[in-house]
């Protein structure tokens, strides 16, 4: 069975962040994604900024993460977008399974 990682990133358009999702699912690189709100607090350009966002959690397999992140950048409007790919070390047999047969072949 593969690796699995966890995808992320945040966006602070909802129609951004529902073409990565829709993108990701379409070209078999993920098998799910999650878009749920989230209010970010970050430094950027010395200050400290609050933005309401949309934070994209994307279920892949590890082999599948790089298309996963080219379609991000891709997509994403922001200079520096959040990418970050966290293992999945470990979770129902069933689901990851399930997880690893939605991935596109040609990306496990």
């Amino acid at each position: 069975m593969p690796d699995f990682v966890a995808v992320f990133t945040t966006t602070d358009d909802h129609a951004v962040a529902d073409a990565i999702a829709t993108a990701v699912i379409e070209r078999r690189e993920a098998a799910c994604a999650r878009i749920s709100r989230a209010e970010s607090v970050y430094r950027w350009d010395g200050e400290i900024r609050r933005t309401e966002e949309f934070v994209v959690e994307i279920k892949t397999t590890a082999a599948a993460s790089p298309a996963v992140e080219r379609t991000i950048r891709r997509l994403h409007a922001y200079d520096l977008p959040e990418i970050l790919v966290l293992p999945i070390i470990g979770g129902s047999e069933s689901y990851l399974a399930w997880l690893a047969a939605e991935v596109g072949e040609a990306n496990a």
